[in-house]
């Protein structure tokens, strides 16, 4: 028929029943989301006003970097360097870093193919780009030549870490 809707129970004021506790124990719960809520807000209103600092503190730096190369461009005009030449080095690397990809830069991540040693089986893998592991067709003889080389390497890590542990 309809939905079911749930009666909210209103304090009487008599502290001998035991809801009484549990809505004060709601109460204050109530309370603490009401001051976690002011305290994001006032948080959130910080950030804006140091953001707004800083932009204006950077309009103020490149103001003062234009008028300052406006005195030394009569004497420099060759020795120019582009509008990068105020951001930091390592803020244009982490925007670098942070911006998406293009496809060509993808497929020629992706196109690379690296033997990688893991350590613990001893086997080769083939990795390609970010981290796929890729799957390499081999011969039966290689097969077993790859896992008797496997075992090797196994029991030598195996042996190399107990003997590790006896010496602590």
């Amino acid at each position: 028929m309809g939905k079911d809707k749930t009666k909210k129970r209103r304090h009487s004021g008599s502290s001998s029943s035991g809801s009484s506790e549990s809505s004060d124990s709601s109460q204050e719960k109530k309370k603490l989301r009401k001051l976690k809520k002011k305290l994001k807000k006032e948080q959130r209103k910080t950030e804006k006003i140091l953001k707004k600092k800083l932009k204006e503190e950077k309009k103020k730096l490149k103001k003062s970097k234009s008028k300052s190369k406006d005195r030394s461009s009569d004497a420099s005009d060759h020795n120019t360097i582009g509008p990068a030449a105020d951001i930091p080095i390592a803020l244009m690397e982490k925007s670098k870093a942070m911006a998406p990809m293009t496809k060509e830069e993808w497929e020629k991540r992706q196109s690379i193919v690296r033997r990688v040693l893991d350590e613990e089986t001893g086997r080769y893998r083939l990795i390609k780009g970010d981290g796929e592991v890729l799957e390499e067709i081999v011969s039966r003889d290689r097969h077993k030549e790859i896992n008797r080389q496997a075992t090797q390497a196994d029991g030598q890590y195996f042996q190399s870490q107990t003997v590790e542990r006896k010496k602590l």
